[in-house]
């Protein structure tokens, strides 16, 4: 069945894309929240609120929560909300047990690299606050909001705090100074974004912002010593595949304990389309197992 899934939903982000995301930033906001999937919230219990002074969706089984997770949605900085994160979010609950914070980071281009990642700081340090122990809390991120994963990351050794325990990447950007292959071979076989859309979202990204600080493309420039064990998935069929190869050879290299899955034929952040392709269920579970994992680590200590 794989194949012919992977052929459906390939033909359908075409159309998708066909349609057009819209000639300004208004446009493409009300276009990312009306066609993406609403968070399927069917069985847990979940709640707006606020973390770190930012709106954010708490998302829980109900039950006892094994830990804490804080998601940061993707949407290239400029599109998405703490609503369109809650798909992804709400069956990392079901599959982990974790509760989790679905967080409205600030967008650009209003607010530029790095509000956002200040933001998700904020989030993070009001966990602590509330007596999470880092040791349970796992941070997560598709896209844009993969990252802010590692960008937060960086931003919370740097202020002393404690590491959580583990982070995973969905298709993470990494280098917005696009120095990735992918953004050229790949052009046409993804068939959601060009090396066009990637340069729109930088641009409104960066502002006076360089490209080669450490904030803007921690995968090629950012100091990631120090940071928690990070699982990165990424499909084959994007422009964004360079982006986590890099990443993770650095991580590798900074003596970061890192698992980087490539997933043949299959489109950017192929997870979220759990229930319609079976490498996003897949995947999920591989996601389930390493969380458990890193948790169950922490507890043997």
């Amino acid at each position: 069945m794989s194949k012919e899934q992977r052929e459906a939903i390939d033909a359908q982000l075409r159309a998708w894309a066909a349609a057009g995301f819209g000639d300004t930033v208004a446009q493409r906001r009300a276009n990312f929240e009306r066609r993406a999937q609403p968070g399927d919230t069917a069985g847990l219990a979940s709640a707006e609120t606020e973390l770190g002074g930012r709106p954010a969706l708490e998302i829980s089984s109900g039950g006892q929560d094994v830990g804490e997770l804080l998601y940061l949605h993707g949407g290239g900085y400029v599109v998405g909300s703490h609503r369109t994160g809650a798909r992804l979010a709400a069956e990392l609950v079901r599959r982990t047990g974790l509760r989790a914070w679905s967080l409205d980071y600030r967008l650009a281009p209003e607010h530029r690299i790095p509000a956002a990642a200040h933001d998700a700081l904020a989030a993070y340090r009001e966990l602590l606050e509330r007596g999470a122990d880092p040791a349970r809390v796992v941070v997560a991120g598709d896209s844009a909001g993969g990252h802010l994963t590692v960008t937060t990351l960086m931003l919370t050794r740097d202020a002393g705090l404690p590491m959580p325990a583990a982070a995973v990447a969905f298709s993470p950007m990494s280098d917005l100074g696009h120095s990735g292959e992918s953004l050229t071979t790949k052009e046409g076989v993804d068939p959601l974004f060009s090396r066009a859309d990637i340069e729109f979202f930088t641009e409104l990204q960066l502002g006076e912002v360089d490209a080669d600080s450490p904030l803007a493309s921690p995968g090629r420039v950012g100091d990631l010593r120090g940071l928690p064990p990070m699982l990165i998935q990424v499909g084959s069929h994007e422009v964004l595949l360079s982006d986590s190869v890099l990443l993770a050879g650095r991580l590798g290299e900074a003596d970061v304990d890192v698992t980087l899955e490539v997933v043949a034929g299959v489109p950017h952040v192929f997870p979220d389309l759990f229930g319609e392709l079976d490498e996003a269920d897949a995947a999920l579970d591989r996601v389930a197992a390493f969380v458990a994992a890193r948790l169950g680590a922490n507890a043997a200590v």
